[in-house]
């Protein structure tokens, strides 16, 4: 998620690439990475082998990605649009990016090559790589949403290790249609930042200006989780 009042996270590395990286994890180390990565209180890890034709699309060379997730804090989405809550929620990026400049340093030190990708350089898009871990979705207030939740800011590290666990399909499909049959986001939206046919319109959307949150809170996958809506999104399905 890209937030034009993000500061630049400053360059945290203590270690150096390696010379001769490693191109593969063992299930143990991996799991050690996951487990200290959920401590450091992120939400969850997902990961992404990037195609050819993305590749050659963005002119990145480049492919093995880990996208790290952290929940946003609810105390601060709930927050009406002001000066003050973009300044927390910079805070909070910039918590995460230290973070993660952490976690690459693990994986330097082990012998891989870890990089953190600028999530404010708009040469390649975080979304764009997200949606190629089969792992997430866009919805149709136009945010990025894993299983986790829709409340999700990023942070992704590319990497030498080509042996991640890749999804090779995407679950979450469903979403889409189910996004077609609510409409609560259009409903509630303040700036109105959908048109006739309920498409969204970025340049209406006060989020990256002013940290509007309405499309969020008001969201069924965030009020009630990703489960539940399945659950109830199948029973629809069924009559």
């Amino acid at each position: 998620m890209r937030f034009i009042y993000h500061h630049p996270v400053p360059d945290f590395y203590q270690t150096e690439n390696p010379n001769c990286p490693k191109n593969f994890i063992s299930d143990d180390f991996l799991k050690e990475f996951s487990d200290i990565a959920i401590a450091s209180q992120f939400a969850g890890l997902s990961y992404s082998r990037l195609s050819d034709e993305f590749r050659t699309e963005w002119n990145i060379d480049w492919d093995n990605i880990i996208i790290l997730k952290y929940f946003m804090s609810d105390d601060i989405l709930k927050m009406e649009p002001s000066k003050e809550k973009c300044r927390l929620e910079d805070a909070e990026f910039q918590e995460f990016g230290q973070k993660t400049f952490a976690l690459a340093d693990i994986l330097r030190q082990n012998g891989f090559r870890a990089d953190l990708i600028n999530p404010l350089d708009d040469r390649v898009s975080l979304r764009a790589i997200a949606m190629q871990s089969n792992d997430a979705v866009i919805t149709r207030s136009n945010m990025c949403m894993f299983r986790e939740g829709l409340n999700l800011g990023l942070f992704m590290i590319q990497t030498s290790i080509e042996n991640l666990p890749f999804k090779m399909k995407n679950d979450m499909l469903w979403v889409r249609d189910y996004c077609s049959t609510c409409g609560v986001c259009i409903d509630r939206c303040p700036e109105n930042a959908f048109d006739g046919d309920g498409k969204f319109i970025r340049k209406a959307c006060t989020a990256h200006r002013h940290g509007c949150s309405q499309c969020i809170l008001f969201c069924p996958f965030y009020k009630r989780g990703y489960d539940k809506v399945k659950k109830r999104y199948d029973r629809m399905v069924k009559k």
